[in-house]
């Protein structure tokens, strides 16, 4: 007889007991929601990581054009891309290994990191953009003596 909270039985038929304890020790990870394949499992390896294959080929194309000396380009380049990791992140269902936490949780990161990258890249001077309240934001962190 099993007086605590129980569950669904085990292999055997016997009731479980449930504890709302965390284990001591894990022995298995849950894939992030939507981290399946992005094409079916018959298709090519590359095929069923598109998302990620595309987000790192923008990425790279960014690295090509700042090796190439267009730093601002090459940049704006690289954060768009982080924009569409995040962009496929929230629409594509299955994603493949572009889901690496929840979907909030990517979506956030690779959007902050992308705007982040972006707005860092048109900055930089000369001819830099200039954004009213970031002197203000910085007033106390830079020094201006």
């Amino acid at each position: 007889m099993v007086r605590d909270a129980v569950s669904a039985p085990d292999a055997q038929g016997r009731p479980r007991r449930v504890t709302r304890r965390f284990p001591l020790f894990t022995r298995d990870t849950a894939r992030p929601e939507g981290g399946g394949r992005a094409a079916p499992k018959d298709a090519p390896a590359p095929a069923r990581q598109w998302p990620i294959l595309l987000v790192s080929t923008v990425a790279a194309i960014g690295l090509l054009i700042t090796a190439f000396g267009v730093f601002r380009a090459g940049t704006v380049v690289i954060g768009c891309g982080l924009l569409l990791g995040a962009a496929l992140r929230w629409t594509v269902p299955n994603v493949g290994i572009l889901a690496v936490r929840s979907r909030f949780t990517d979506v956030v990161t690779y959007g902050l990191l992308g705007v982040v990258i972006v707005l860092l890249a048109l900055m930089v001077e000369p001819e830099g953009l200039e954004i009213p309240f970031l002197k203000d934001l910085l007033h106390f962190t830079v020094d201006e003596g």
